[in-house]
């Protein structure tokens, strides 16, 4: 019976360093998926994460017909601070892991930070430990990532949206930067994030939406960039004028919560933007754009939310009612490809990025809301969908005047 082993943050009192390890951590298999966290040092090096699994019946065929048979690799998964339970990045990523249990027979192991000090222990214990590869989740988990992709050349790493770069001490950007043991997994969410504007600017009732992000990183502020965008498109295709809170190009006068876990601070937020007279928020913080919800399901107006990286639809089905729609960020598909790519002997370090020509991105059906959204504007978004294909329509919200 396959089964995979779920460790809470192990924090080490000293710094630890990436070096590869001859004495792997002791393992111990598990009927059951366990959550362990400590924050004692003396601990600290025999709490690794259990790795249990066996080969599936049925393996994933190639596209040749050819099974591939992932019994050999160990898949580990290491979180950033939103947690794998956050319903939107992290969740949307072990889904990558849970499918390639299922149609490769891999094993996995999956360490989760509670806090920013958790990425290097973590890390620590991954490279040290026995995983085939290595998938850290966010672009928070860049420089230690960096240091153990340099430290190990013969380790094998899959990071979600990350693309290496180098910079220098003036933060200006330098030149890329490619590691031939590692895969970046990146997606150009701004691209169904415009269609997600789009939509919001024709159903908007109000003319006001809003979105908000965690914390300013690029991989967030895309989603912001995108959706501004594609209000800004609609109101210079079709004469309106809706405005968006909460984002105008400026990270310095972005809103952002400040973290990825506070449901109150998404909550906070969105009471605001209600109060202002938004009828449709986005938000780009993980678990917090739950309190979103929470706001939303109290407010008597009929108030609706976008969803980003996975189908809300789906992923939080207790508030089907409020989703509009979602920005799709696959990243399930693309850390699940990684994985098989490992198993199947192809894989090959360097950048992909998900577009909404390969389907990387795309945003969700509408769900209960098909009979509300009219057919006009559906056809809208399949002409939107191939003209940003085609290059012909930029989702750049520079490119729009305010």
């Amino acid at each position: 019976m396959k089964k995979s082993t779920r460790w809470g943050a192990v924090v080490a009192a000293a710094a630890l360093v990436f070096a590869a390890c001859s004495d792997a951590p002791d393992e111990t298999a598990t009927d059951e998926p366990t959550t362990a966290v400590t924050t004692d040092p003396a601990m600290s090096e025999s709490a690794a994460p259990t790795e249990t699994g066996s080969m599936s019946e049925s393996m994933a065929p190639t596209e040749s017909g050819t099974a591939v048979d992932g019994s050999d690799v160990t898949a580990c998964m290491l979180t950033d601070t939103g947690g794998v339970d956050d319903r939107s990045f992290n969740q949307t990523s072990y889904d990558g892991i849970t499918r390639a249990e299922d149609e490769l027979g891999i094993s996995s192991q999956l360490l989760e930070s509670n806090t920013e000090a958790d990425y290097e222990p973590n890390m620590n214990t991954f490279v040290q430990g026995d995983c085939t590869i290595i998938v850290p989740v966010g672009f928070a988990l860049d420089p230690v990532t960096a240091a153990a992709a340099e430290a190990n050349p013969d380790q094998l790493f899959a990071i979600v949206d990350v693309d290496f770069a180098e910079f220098d001490a003036d933060g200006n950007y330098v030149g890329d930067v490619t590691f031939d043991n590692v895969s970046e997994l990146t997606f150009a969410t701004d691209e169904a994030a415009f269609l997600a504007g789009y939509v919001a600017a024709a159903m908007t009732e109000t003319g006001t939406v809003g979105t908000y992000g965690g914390l300013p990183f690029p991989t967030v502020t895309i989603f912001m960039d995108g959706f501004l965008a594609g209000v800004r498109h609609h109101n210079a295709e079709k004469g309106t004028d809706v405005e968006v809170l909460g984002w105008d190009g400026d990270p310095e006068s972005g809103t952002f919560t400040g973290d990825f876990e506070s449901q109150d601070n998404g909550r906070n937020v969105t009471d605001q933007m209600l109060a202002e007279g938004a009828d449709i928020i986005m938000p780009v913080a993980g678990p917090v754009g739950l309190g979103s919800a929470a706001a939303l399901r109290e407010s008597a107006a009929d108030d609706y939310l976008i969803w980003v990286d996975t189908d809300g639809f789906v992923s939080a089905p207790e508030y089907g009612d409020l989703m509009l729609t979602s920005v799709q960020k696959k990243m399930d598909i693309a850390v699940f490809d990684a994985i098989r790519s490992v198993a199947d002997g192809s894989f090959e370090g360097g950048l992909y990025t998900g577009t909404l020509e390969n389907e990387g991105v795309d945003i969700a059906p509408f769900h209960d809301f098909e009979s509300a959204v009219p057919a006009e504007l559906t056809s809208e978004l399949d002409a939107l969908r191939e003209g940003i294909i085609a290059g012909d329509i930029s989702v750049s919200s520079a490119d729009y005047p305010a």
